[in-house]
């Protein structure tokens, strides 16, 4: 199982824990990491990109992410999770699939960007129900802003958000932004788990 970076005392608890961030690590070294210049969704620029389908659209890459993101997640009282499509749509099949593998119900939705053109024409895609409480998660985070959006939506839809969740945060001011909103961010690898340094203030 992975242990989140956020803590960093779990990177001690046990060899498994070591060797399971070290294969999901290596994928994406090996399928996800490509280095030049590039334009992020948040519109900045960066020397180096993290395409993260390249991992959730892999099969060992999907059963790493998404029991690493149960593990993270324990202990917080949540009832389903969910995320902007298409990015958290692979993430939340994965999650889904796990949890039901341990024997744990757990729902899903999806966010859409626009609502649906015909039938309920909302947003919110799935069996939540308002007055649930829920986790948003997606695959890289730079600066929030596509799970923001995923927030206000499923909050205007009548949702309680405890907690957001990543792959991989690029700690590029995510954090600080999901902060602002009361919400706290976990997140399975950062950066520096690939000898990048985040930059400066």
């Amino acid at each position: 199982m992975i242990s989140s970076l956020s803590d960093p005392k779990s990177r001690l608890c046990g060899n498994s824990i070591v060797k399971e961030r070290g294969k999901l690590i290596d994928l994406f070294r090996q399928r996800a990491l490509k280095f030049g210049e590039f334009t992020l969704a948040s519109g900045k620029k960066a020397s180096y990109y993290l395409d993260g389908k390249q991992i959730t659209l892999h099969s060992e890459g999907l059963k790493l992410v998404s029991e690493g993101l149960l593990e993270i997640l324990a202990g917080v009282d949540f009832q389903a999770i969910g995320g902007m499509s298409i990015g958290a749509d692979p993430i939340i099949g994965g999650v889904l699939a796990a949890a039901g593998a341990q024997g744990r119900e757990l729902l899903g939705f999806l966010v859409r960007k626009e609502p649906k053109g015909h039938g309920t024409q909302r947003y919110i895609e799935g069996p939540v129900q308002p007055g649930m409480k829920v986790v948003i998660v997606d695959d890289v985070v730079t600066t929030g802003g596509s799970s923001l959006l995923a927030i206000d939506r499923i909050q205007e839809f009548g949702c309680d958000v405890v907690q957001v969740v990543a792959i991989v945060d690029r700690m590029e001011g995510g954090a600080a932004n999901f902060a602002a909103r009361n919400l706290p961010l976990k997140s399975l690898l950062t950066i520096q788990d690939f000898g990048i340094s985040p930059p400066g203030p």
